[in-house]
């Protein structure tokens, strides 16, 4: 396992079901894992942002600290969120696929669901002669396609 999947792993975990929010010492949790700080940074930045369904607070120096918590919206306001705020006029794969996988582990979408969902916004299925813009255009209108369905279906 990965020290990145192993910070995230210890994190997820110290939320559990009963604890919405967490507060951690970036410091501290760097010793544990014996990594640089910026390896936790670079955790929080792409497996606890909004997309994923938490926020972070962070606050540096020497008393400084992480706080992270779990945002409860669920199912369609999620997803409303999601299509509203979080996805814009272009779309990485890698966002795309950040978002599936939130979509995926919080059982707002099936496995099912969430397979179809990578394999037709992933390189492969896009390998059309467009520009990269045009890519992350078009995958952000289907992905947000793809939500609203999902919406409809789990009124």
């Amino acid at each position: 396992m990965r020290i990145s999947d192993s910070i995230e792993h210890f994190i997820k975990e110290m939320l559990g079901e009963d604890s919405p929010e967490v507060e951690l010492k970036r410091n501290e949790l760097a010793e544990y894992f014996g990594c640089a700080p910026s390896q936790i940074n670079y955790v929080l930045a792409t497996r606890f942002s909004p997309s994923q369904g938490y926020l972070t607070e962070s606050r540096r120096g020497g008393g400084g600290y992480i706080r992270i918590v779990r945002v409860m919206e669920t199912g369609p306001q999620k997803l409303a969120y999601l299509v509203r705020d979080r996805i814009g006029d272009s779309l990485s794969e890698e966002q795309a696929q950040r978002i599936i996988t939130h979509l995926r582990d919080t059982g707002m979408a099936t496995d099912g669901e969430a397979d179809l969902m990578s394999a037709a916004l992933g390189a492969r299925a896009l390998s059309v002669p467009l520009s990269p813009e045009m890519k992350a255009a078009l995958r952000a209108r289907m992905l947000k396609s793809m939500l609203l369905a999902l919406a409809n279906k789990n009124p």
